[in-house]
């Protein structure tokens, strides 16, 4: 998916969190969106996922040659986030099959194959609310890993991840980058984007 960024722009009450931000994001290619804390970065995804307007500009999507309505553009992307919520009243069955009645999983996975690529696969019947933070990390990165997404955004992915959960999220998007997935990551840490990522945006470039 081609994603373009034009005269963007988001303000919080009198405050400009970002303005005059264009960029074109091509298919394919993977970003590393960086800043300081408070920069604009989880601002920005919300924005692209959808989940938040811009106060000013617009974002167009074009997928294989034609724009996507901004009503259809779900359909096209995952999001992890620290602060997506999983339903926690559901199993991981319970939750992985909910969550792909709605949504196509990647070609070539199934549910159990999800489980056991998450490492998750003893907490089969395990209530969410009873998972640690890290193993709820790696469900939220599952979901977005292994949903046939056009765009894939992650915002600090490695939090609450151990050392062995950063080095299953880094096979994870190695895997991601063979698919024609656009994939933009908004971190402050270099090991979760470096490898990955040739292009940076500097949300510092679009503060007043």
């Amino acid at each position: 998916m081609e994603v373009s960024l034009q005269n963007l722009a988001k303000r919080y009450n009198k405050e400009w969190i970002f303005k005059d931000l264009n960029y074109e994001l091509k298919a394919g290619e993977s970003y590393a969106l960086v800043g300081s804390n408070g920069s604009g970065k989880s601002t920005l995804l919300q924005i692209i996922s959808g989940y938040h307007l811009p106060s000013a500009g617009h974002i167009t999507y074009i997928n294989q040659g034609k724009q996507v309505p901004p009503e259809e553009v779900f359909q096209y992307i995952s999001i992890a986030t620290p602060y997506m919520e999983l339903i926690e009243e559901f199993t991981l069955k319970e939750h992985l099959d909910f969550h792909f009645k709605f949504r196509k999983i990647r070609e070539g996975y199934t549910i159990d194959r999800v489980m056991e690529s998450c490492l998750l696969s003893n907490a089969r019947d395990k209530y969410i609310k009873n998972f640690s933070s890290g193993m709820k990390q790696r469900l939220k990165l599952a979901l977005s890993f292994y949903t046939q997404s056009e765009l894939v955004l992650l915002d600090e992915p490695t939090s609450n991840l151990d050392n062995q959960g950063t080095k299953w999220y880094q096979e994870r998007v190695r895997e991601l980058k063979k698919t024609n997935a656009t994939i933009l990551i908004a971190s402050n840490q270099d090991y979760e984007y470096e490898e990955f990522c040739t292009e940076y945006i500097d949300m510092l470039k679009f503060k007043n």
